[in-house]
């Protein structure tokens, strides 16, 4: 299918930037108005090819990508020409963000205006979880639902249990503060300790990873992709994990070790899990399809209508920002400020 490609026709214009993402139209006329755009929206026509999307990196000043791979080599062959990629998302596993600060390439994300949306879901996924509420939707739709309640779907008690939270950032905070009004006791896990108010707020508690594994009902894993964390949720880790406890991902999949989370939930080492992310993803393991103790998502724990919004919005801000040679609201990397300007 073609690309849709749109340009500002305006005579001089400051930089040319490429948009690989669905935008609102009162936000690509905004940035029409200011450079030269070359918009291919993807929500619509599909991504783009590796090679098609180099190409329409190339010589651009910035980019506005969701969910794209750029690789270090297509920020290495547009140095001194590209200036700022602002992801419409929080993760930027995606972005070679060492070759991009090596080429003075300004990295930006949506960190903030996604916290409360993605905390409800991770509330949702325990309650869908622990509740069987997915598993009980299925059987009442094929019709099964003909005899007594009492029998059917028992679930998993919520107050009174333990909720761990692997990365106690912003939205893991988000997520215990609604996890205290269904009564739930906290415990966490972070790289660094969070300050003792905080801790006093949240009622948490803090433990190493695998005490917090061995006595957790409930394990939210709300941290980011890195080299330390993929796989930080592996057999060994699984093993240890209480035979009645749910696995809860709405961070990035590589984080758990898909085929051992496979074989755990096969043998009953857990009780169930609730994924939103997935190692390989789009790509979800065929036997976790099969398991009616497991919740499978597509990857939406953000997907509000207003919060999807938010972000392309903060995407666009930020890249604005970065091609006038301000600061930008959420910068994820530093680089020289006159490099930043292509200078």
């Amino acid at each position: 299918m073609a690309p849709h490609v749109t340009r500002s026709g305006r005579g001089a214009v400051t930089d040319s930037i490429f948009i690989h993402s669905w935008a609102p139209r009162d936000v690509l006329a905004d940035l029409r108005a200011r450079c030269d755009v070359d918009h291919h929206d993807f929500f619509q026509h599909g991504p783009l090819p590796s090679a098609e999307l180099a190409r329409r990196i190339a010589g651009k000043a910035g980019v506005m990508t969701i969910q794209t791979e750029i690789p270090g080599a297509v920020i290495a062959a547009n140095a001194g020409t590209l200036k700022a990629i602002a992801s419409v998302s929080v993760g930027v596993d995606d972005i070679d963000v060492a070759a991009a600060t090596a080429a003075g390439v300004l990295v930006t994300n949506t960190a903030g205006v996604l916290d409360d949306a993605v905390a409800d879901f991770a509330i949702a996924m325990l309650l869908a979880a622990g509740r069987r509420i997915v598993e009980s939707d299925r059987y009442t739709r094929a019709g099964k639902f003909a005899g007594p309640s009492f029998p059917l779907f028992w679930g998993a008690r919520v107050k009174g249990e333990r909720l761990g939270i692997v990365g106690l950032g912003r939205i893991g905070r988000e997520a215990a503060r609604r996890a205290r009004g269904f009564g739930l006791e906290i415990a966490y896990r972070n790289r660094n300790r969070v300050a003792p108010e905080v801790e006093e707020e949240l009622g948490a508690r803090y433990l190493s990873l695998e005490e917090l594994l061995a006595t957790s009902r409930y394990v939210l894993l709300q941290l980011p992709l890195t080299p330390e964390t993929t796989h930080l949720i592996d057999a060994g880790r699984l093993a240890l994990m209480r035979k009645d406890a749910y696995l809860l991902n709405i961070s990035r999949g590589p984080v758990v070790h898909e085929a051992a989370l496979v074989e755990a939930l096969r043998a009953g080492a857990i009780a169930g899990a609730a994924l939103d992310v997935y190692e390989f993803e789009p790509k979800v393991h065929a036997a976790l399809r099969g398991m009616d103790n497991v919740v499978l998502t597509s990857h939406i724990a953000s997907a509000d209508a207003e919060t999807r919004h938010a972000m392309v919005r903060l995407a666009a801000r930020n890249l604005k920002a970065a091609l006038a040679g301000e600061a930008p609201p959420n910068p994820v990397n530093r680089v020289a400020q006159g490099a930043a300007r292509g200078l």
